[in-house]
């Protein structure tokens, strides 16, 4: 990822500024506020602003005066009980803003998450990047034969070179048409004076869907936390799920007590159905439980037994 000298300087600017608040801050959110934390070959993530901290979290459960008690076990302790009991609403009263660069087939599986408010660069205003996404070469991987929605194997010698060079060819056309179309330069200066060039909002239309584009992304903390409980996990899709990594960071930065409720209660737990829990319970009694026994359906089964890391329940 780079960043032009005005960029650069835009975000230095920013950063210079200092601000005499009442405000809760948070002191490690603060260190990297406004600075870009590159993501994929062109992409990043920025904490733009936010608002709470893990006080607020407790003062809303608590709705005390100030920060309530000083200790930090005992919010801690509510905080856990808070996302262990699934109570949401104290975590709904915080708020992050992220400016993301992404590629657009990226952020069209995040929009599916309709619970931020998001506002996208518009390429019916303005003119788009020449920037697009090329996987490397480790992450090129044949379609799963037992996931519809998952990877296989790594592509390996020529087959990858060439799906690599299709999608540079594939990306380097469009965007070459896309300027054709346009007539414009990136400054919107004609490039043959005497035609007019298609309107912008048509001459996107043929871009690949590997090419970046760029939002400000507000969401509370409840909501946060769902979408990278789902993004984080390692089933998510690499691409959106390098994200959510770098998010998962900022998070931790900026309600470090949250943040530890949710690694133990959220990323590190596993959910178990009511017959899932008699298969548990029925095995710490010794007993030898089968599938056909159990109720549960074959996949419901081997999703267990590979929890429990066990082959089978005898």
């Amino acid at each position: 990822m780079k960043l032009t000298p005005e960029q650069q300087a835009e975000i230095e600017a920013v950063r210079a500024q200092r601000s005499e608040t009442r405000r809760a801050t948070a002191p490690d959110l603060e260190e990297i506020l406004y600075q870009p934390i590159p993501v994929l070959d062109h992409g990043f993530v920025r904490v733009i602003d936010y608002m709470g901290d893990d006080s607020a979290v407790v003062q809303a459960a608590r709705v005390s005066y100030g920060k309530g008690t000083k200790q930090v076990q005992n919010d801690a302790g509510l905080i856990n009980y808070l996302i262990r009991q699934r109570h949401t609403t104290p975590f709904e009263m915080c708020e992050i803003k992220y400016h993301i660069k992404l590629p657009i087939f990226v952020a069209r599986q995040w929009i599916r998450h309709r619970t931020a408010n998001v506002n996208e660069y518009s390429a019916r205003y303005s003119i788009m990047d020449k920037e697009y996404y090329i996987p490397e070469p480790d992450q090129l991987a044949a379609q799963s034969a037992s996931n519809r929605q998952g990877r296989g194997d790594v592509l390996e010698g020529e087959e990858a070179a060439h799906v690599l060079a299709l999608l540079r060819e594939d990306a380097e056309t469009c965007y070459s048409h896309y300027e054709e179309m346009l007539n414009e330069d990136a400054d919107g200066a004609p490039l043959d004076e005497s035609r007019s060039g298609l309107a912008r909002e048509l001459a996107r239309m043929n871009l690949t869907l590997n090419m970046y584009t760029q939002w400000y992304w507000k969401i509370d903390l409840h909501n946060l936390m769902h979408f990278l409980s789902l993004r984080a996990d390692s089933h998510a899709q690499y691409e959106i799920r390098v994200y959510a990594d770098v998010m998962v960071e900022t998070l931790k930065r900026w309600v470090p007590l949250t943040y530890e409720a949710f690694k133990n209660y959220r990323i590190g737990n596993v959910s178990l159905s009511a017959k899932g829990f008699e298969v548990v319970k029925a095995l710490l009694a010794g007993q030898s439980v089968d599938q056909e026994k159990s109720g549960l359906s074959k996949r419901e089964w081997r999703e267990l037994m590979a929890v429990l890391g066990r082959e089978d329940g005898i």
